[in-house]
């Protein structure tokens, strides 16, 4: 019994180094044997020399069937036996359907990929990309900036002094805040004296004599505390992020959400703000997309969110928009640079909305800052 196996063996191995002149010698051999061992020698050497009976080169052969599960369907030769000793199946073929699928899938993932952040609105060529995007992005804003001659953003105003404006500006008309803000300067010695030690050497009093409320005057004074103690400051407004910069003037008495985007967008030129408490911008939105109401200002991110990172400049169209159809713009916008075209609404607006001394002041003036387009809307 042990001749027997050392032969069959041996004849294993001969097998495998002559397979054109051994295989049916080895067959034959081994059919005489009746013992198990033989049986299964029988069935292993029919198993390795099987191949050489098929039409593919004995050199292709690999010795290990289980290594073409890692052929790829391309790899693999279309004439070869190969496929037959992959236990799990043949692959599926790919069709010009499924290829044609693929395609559309890559354009979809494309489409869908993050826009690469934009810079600054001041810079050039950038105004030019923020409108070929915003075409392509959204066929409705395209018959919109048809309309219109674009917008610029040139207007370079020192952060303190452009939010030292902006609270000039709040809950009054273009020509009275132009008004105030025009003896402030004055009273500063000229805009480049507009400083945080300058205005926190103006006490009240003298503030009052230019027509500053008494609450207008904290809110100055704290915005040029904040600079003074280092908590904020022109160059760390300039670098900071969105989010960052927003969390940071909000702190600020008298500087809320709408002031702060109005800041963003045309003093500092960031292009993808959206003001989603300005009540023309809203309008403008409700007219653009035919909506039934004004919507909320938790549904502008939604709507508006195909204009990333250009909602600056979608927002700008939205006060065009709104304009035409015979909204008043915000003083407050024009102070920060805007250049809204007022100039044809002043008297409108003053006849409509006259300023009184005592006028009550809002609620939460924090984050409530009204936009005089607001009441020809009845809001």
């Amino acid at each position: 019994m042990g001749e027997q196996t050392q032969v069959q063996v041996q004849t294993q191995t001969q097998s495998q180094s002559q397979p054109q002149s051994q295989p049916q010698n080895t067959l034959h051999e081994s059919s005489n044997s009746t013992t198990p061992i033989a049986q299964a020698t029988v069935m292993l050497s029919e198993v390795m020399n099987a191949p050489s009976q098929t039409s593919s080169p004995p050199s292709k052969m690999p010795l290990r069937p289980r290594k073409i599960r890692k052929l790829s369907p391309e790899e693999s030769d279309p004439n070869s036996s190969h496929a037959l000793a992959i236990p799990d199946g043949p692959k599926p073929i790919a069709t010009g359907k499924s290829n044609k699928s693929k395609t559309t899938q890559q354009r979809a993932a494309f489409a869908s990929a993050p826009v690469p952040p934009a810079r600054s609105l001041s810079c050039e060529g950038e105004v030019e990309i923020a409108l070929r995007h915003l075409r392509n992005a959204d066929p409705l804003l395209a018959q919109l900036i048809d309309l219109h001659q674009r917008p610029t953003f040139d207007s370079f105003q020192t952060p303190f002094l452009a939010l030292t404006r902006s609270i000039l500006y709040q809950q009054l008309a273009y020509k009275a805040g132009t008004s105030i803000y025009t003896r402030f300067i004055a009273l500063c010695g000229g805009e480049a004296g507009v400083l945080p030690e300058t205005v926190l050497a103006l006490n009240p009093q003298q503030l009052r004599q230019i027509g500053i409320s008494g609450r207008k005057s904290s809110y100055l004074h704290d915005l040029a505390r904040k600079y003074q103690n280092g908590i904020l400051s022109d160059p760390a407004i300039v670098n900071m992020d969105d989010k960052s910069l927003f969390t940071m003037l909000t702190m600020v008495n008298g500087i809320g959400s709408w002031s702060v985007h109005m800041f963003m967008i045309f003093s500092l030129h960031r292009p993808d703000v959206l003001p989603i408490n300005d009540l023309n911008v809203r309008k403008g939105v409700q007219l653009l997309y035919n909506l039934e109401e004004l919507p909320r200002p938790s549904q502008m991110d939604q709507l508006c969110e195909k204009w990333r990172p250009y909602r600056s400049v979608g927002s700008w169209y939205m006060w065009r928009l709104a304009e035409a159809k015979g909204a008043s713009s915000s003083a407050a916008a024009v102070a920060a640079g805007a250049s809204l075209q007022l100039q044809q609404q002043e008297h409108h607006q003053e006849h409509q909305h006259p300023q009184h001394p005592q006028q009550p002041q809002l609620l939460d003036p924090l984050n409530s800052i009204l936009n005089l387009g607001a009441c020809a809307w009845g809001q």
